[in-house]
């Protein structure tokens, strides 16, 4: 219910933001006069806005599946196999979330959660994490994911993607229309001309990653998050300050593009980096009240 609040309320505020916004510097009339339906776009900026960003989160779970080829355990095949199984019970159970679906896949050390809802999500782990981590580290990894899905990481960061796509739809065609209209002064040709399209169109991009430096922002303090509810659900911080440390001195292990901002390591570039530096998490870790 809070997450549909939130949902609900993230919608209202947008259109009136912009509402506001518009209304301040005269530009509803101003297109008004010149045949573009204000009302009209914020609609269409929402649906495209938001439309996109909830099926893909209604999609993620079989998308990770298929993508990351991960095979469910739901018979274990061997001792560790139950180990994870029963390690993710432990702290969904500890969490308050329920049983998420547990897979294995191969590949370098990684893992990842995924799923539109708490109590169905998917906790994977890789090949590569199992033969090169610690069983406690590989713990700690696992209980960062279920923090991921009890903290709800996945539908917030849909409603933050759903909102900059809205204000990246939005803006684009407003700017385009009021440099179309100056474009075309004293002409008596209606409706949009080449100016309203070259002008979106290249507004789409700069300002769509614009929109990715602040989801990813937002995507760097979830992993921080994600890092102390690890701790909280094993007791102690040492195991996730270890399993970074190792994570660090190891080769990360490439995701496909549809889970790589679910997974334990992503890319280490700065504005575009969907995980802070491996030294950061591991200070924020050192700092954070034990």
């Amino acid at each position: 219910m809070k997450r549909i609040l939130l949902f609900v309320l993230t919608n209202v505020l947008v259109v009136a933001v912009l509402g506001v916004v518009a209304s301040l510097l005269g530009v509803n009339r101003y297109l008004t006069a010149n045949g573009l339906n204000l009302t009209a776009l914020l609609g269409f900026a929402l649906v495209m806005g938001f439309g996109g960003a909830i099926i893909s989160l209604l999609i993620s779970k079989p998308m990770a599946k298929w993508s990351a080829g991960v095979r469910i355990i739901n018979e274990p095949q061997s001792p560790d196999e139950a180990w994870i199984v029963q390690t993710v019970r432990k702290f969904a159970d500890k969490a308050g979330i329920g049983m998420p679906e547990v897979g294995i896949f191969e590949g370098d050390p990684n893992a990842f959660a995924t799923g539109a809802f708490k109590n169905s999500s998917l906790v994977a782990v890789s090949t590569g994490l199992l033969a090169n981590m610690t069983r406690e580290e590989v713990e700690a990894v696992i209980g960062h994911e279920v923090a991921h899905v009890a903290n709800g990481d996945m539908v917030t960061m849909t409603l933050i993607q759903g909102v900059m796509n809205t204000f990246v739809v939005f803006l684009s065609r407003v700017i385009g229309y009021v440099v179309d209209g100056f474009l075309r002064r004293g002409s008596d040709s209606t409706g949009p001309g080449i100016g309203y399209m070259i002008t979106t169109l290249v507004l789409d991009i700069v300002l769509g990653f614009a929109a990715a430096i602040v989801v990813a922002w937002f995507s760097r303090q979830r992993e921080f998050r994600a890092d102390a509810g690890a701790a909280q659900l094993m007791g102690r911080k040492q195991p996730m300050m270890n399993a970074l440390a190792r994570l660090g001195g190891l080769q990360p292990g490439e995701l496909p593009k549809a889970v790589e901002a679910m997974g334990i390591t992503g890319s280490i570039g700065k504005l575009f980096a969907t995980h802070p530096p491996i030294e950061e998490r591991i200070a924020a870790l050192q700092n954070a009240p034990a």
